[in-house]
């Protein structure tokens, strides 16, 4: 039941005393968020910002930390260029973003939560400068938990990879896949969505949701998985059995891969405002700790999922 999961989320975050850093600490639903995560002990959330801001949760201003000579170091030794001088380190530093995900590259948090006021690519950036892409991982992608009806659905990538090419497609539905099992605690039944169904139509496009197939089940032989499919046969089972025979599927997919961004911010958001579906994220998938992204028009109850979802993925 999707009532479930979010509870136990929230049970799982508990036990995991986590250490969340939100990056835009003065803005009021992170400031609701955070008095809530914390009366609820579901993490210990972090606040970026102005310390003259009430609220009862730890307040950090980066420009007046202690730590922000040694952060700054810290983003001085990741300048490839070798360029940076240590002045421009220590202002470069103070940035809220650049700052959560040093504190987090640094071992002070756990993860971090951001994107209620910067932009996704802002957020990004700051992710992949800092924290890192996973070495296994061929892309960073993005994934939502959609609660929908009586399902519980991972939809991925919906947010973040334009046109991801069949290799990093399938790196898209092996990282969607484990966050599903991992968060969900059941199995996860991949589907690699197209507009043919088991060879109904020859198309590059088809062709390159098939080599994506091919590629995850090599990269993950014991994943269930199956593509390409329809939507329709990859959710009923009747019009499963009547489109393929494929047994490996039969129309229970959970986890929907989408082509390409086009269909998957389109889909994830029909769903939401036609289905009325909950919808999740973006959970930012493939860095090497927590930095998750919130869209800008997030309200306070969806970001105390997503640092929750952050402490338990930590």
């Amino acid at each position: 039941m999707p009532s479930d999961i979010l509870t136990n989320i929230r049970a799982a975050a508990a036990t995991k005393d986590a250490r969340i850093v939100f990056a835009e600490g003065d803005d009021p639903r992170v400031r609701a968020a955070a008095t809530k995560l914390t009366a609820e002990g579901l993490c210990r959330p972090v606040l970026l910002g102005h310390r003259d801001v009430q609220s009862a949760s730890e307040t950090i201003d980066p420009r007046t930390d202690a730590r922000l000579p040694e952060l700054a170091a810290i983003l001085a030794k990741l300048d490839k260029r070798k360029k940076m001088t240590q002045a421009e380190a220590l202002r470069a530093a103070e940035h809220p973003l650049l700052f959560a995900a040093l504190l987090v590259r640094a071992g002070e948090a756990d993860g971090a939560v951001a994107g209620a006021v910067f932009t996704t690519a802002e957020v990004l950036r700051a992710g992949l400068r800092v924290i890192g892409k996973r070495a296994e991982a061929a892309v960073v992608s993005s994934a939502f938990l959609m609660l929908v009806q009586e399902r519980v659905l991972t939809f991925a990538d919906c947010a973040v990879v334009p046109d991801p090419n069949p290799q990093q497609l399938a790196s898209i539905a092996a990282a969607a896949a484990a966050f599903h099992t991992r968060l969900c605690a059941t199995e996860a039944r991949v589907a690699l969505l197209s507009f043919s169904t088991a060879g109904s139509a020859s198309h590059p496009r088809v062709a390159k949701v098939r080599q994506a197939t091919a590629l995850l089940r090599a990269l993950a032989p014991q994943l269930r998985c199956a593509g390409e499919l329809q939507a329709d046969a990859a959710l009923v089972p009747s019009i499963a059995a009547a489109k393929t025979s494929d047994a490996i599927m039969q129309g229970d997919a959970n986890v929907l891969i989408f082509p390409d961004l086009d269909s998957g911010n389109i889909g994830y958001k029909l769903v939401q405002h036609l289905g009325g579906a909950r919808a999740i994220g973006p959970i930012i998938l493939g860095l090497k700790a927590p930095f998750m992204d919130m869209s800008r028009s997030c309200s306070c109850e969806d970001l105390v999922l997503v640092a929750c979802i952050a402490a338990v993925l930590a």
